[in-house]
């Protein structure tokens, strides 16, 4: 309490407070501090996952239940500055999910969008919109909004584990989710495997051409052979940014915005013994190393990261990364949607 405010005082505000609750206001004063911050205070934690230590715990998850019965068998990623809340950021929640062989992971849509990366796959596959794709290690797979979707594992031996990134606390937070089952296991596939590639993602397009997804890309599979070709020609004939090394971003043919309406995706090279200067921005980050070994020190807490081991790094919090091998990280965030809030903001040293 102000030292210049007498009990007497403390005393009739506390009485006018009371008052004017029970007619549900509440005073800007007492609050406004938390309300207009100097600067992103989160709430979160940096925070890595080992693929060593989850995995093991997610194969013993599939002899519990089947994919049918748990309709999307995931362990979620929950930050532990707020445990209980299926965040691995603030806005965006991740897990990791496990398809083993002959299983099928039921039809379903809703309003959030998902992405999927690829850590493991034998033969495993997912249908979006009545076109199934092969999933490989490495390729990031899109699951628009209100898209049907299933997944798959033909293949006898062998799981198929991917990491999902979903916007649900975006969406849920205007509270406008809304989510529907399929009568069917699967649904009907319509399309030939490659037709949203030869479409939208040869560097060409049909004449007066829509996307079926609206903002969305109509490419849902990115394919990591794709991908990492054209990330290691960049990375062979430029020096690395120092801040984010060699990167690409993942883009729209129809836009060249970002893939997803509210998420940002992204994939990183680290050459060997590369270390990034530092770099802070608002937006929640989760990075997955897809090859080599990196070491990332975010606000001064320092992370051995190795294959399909996860990193959450929170909003506004100083990060730098260096490769102790050759490196390549894919990263995804709610930076799309902050620039179209036009909230977003950066930092660097």
């Amino acid at each position: 309490m102000d030292d210049r405010i007498t009990p007497a005082v403390a005393q009739k505000r506390q009485e006018f407070y009371g008052r004017i609750g029970q007619k549900a206001l509440a005073p800007l004063w007492e609050s406004l501090k938390g309300l207009v911050p100097r600067a992103p205070a989160t709430k979160f934690l940096p925070h890595a996952w080992h693929y060593g230590d989850v995995r093991p715990l997610l194969m013993e998850s599939g002899g519990l239940l089947t994919a049918e019965e748990a309709e999307r068998r995931v362990l979620v990623f929950e930050n532990p500055g707020q445990p209980g809340t299926s965040r691995i950021t603030a806005t965006m929640y991740a897990g990791m999910q496990l398809i083993l062989p002959g299983e099928v992971a039921p039809a379903h849509k809703h309003t959030a969008s998902a992405l999927r990366f690829v850590l493991e796959s034998n033969g495993g596959y997912t249908s979006v919109a009545g076109e199934r794709t092969t999933m490989r290690r490495g390729d990031f797979i899109i699951t628009p909004n209100d898209a049907w979707h299933d997944h798959g594992q033909d293949q006898s031996t062998g799981p198929v584990i991917w990491v999902d990134g979903l916007d649900l606390h975006i969406v849920n937070f205007f509270e406008a989710a809304f989510s529907e089952h399929l009568n069917d296991k699967k649904q009907m596939v319509v399309k030939r495997e490659g037709d949203s590639i030869a479409r939208f993602g040869s560097g060409m397009m049909p004449f007066n051409a829509t996307s079926p997804f609206g903002k969305t890309t109509p490419i849902f599979n990115y394919t990591y052979e794709t991908s990492r070709r054209a990330l290691m020609q960049v990375a062979g004939a430029d020096a690395p940014d120092p801040h984010f090394g060699h990167a690409l971003r993942y883009a729209n043919p129809f836009d060249g915005g970002w893939p997803m309406p509210l998420i940002a995706a992204w994939l990183t090279h680290l050459p060997k013994g590369f270390e990034t200067k530092p770099v802070r921005s608002t937006d929640g980050q989760t990075w997955i190393v897809v090859e080599g070994e990196v070491t990332a020190e975010v606000e001064g807490k320092t992370f051995t990261l190795g294959e399909n081991d996860l990193l959450a790094v929170p909003s506004w919090c100083w990060r730098k990364f260096r490769a102790s091998k050759d490196a390549v990280v894919f990263a995804f965030s709610d930076r799309s949607a902050q620039e179209k809030l036009s909230i977003f903001s950066e930092e660097r040293r």
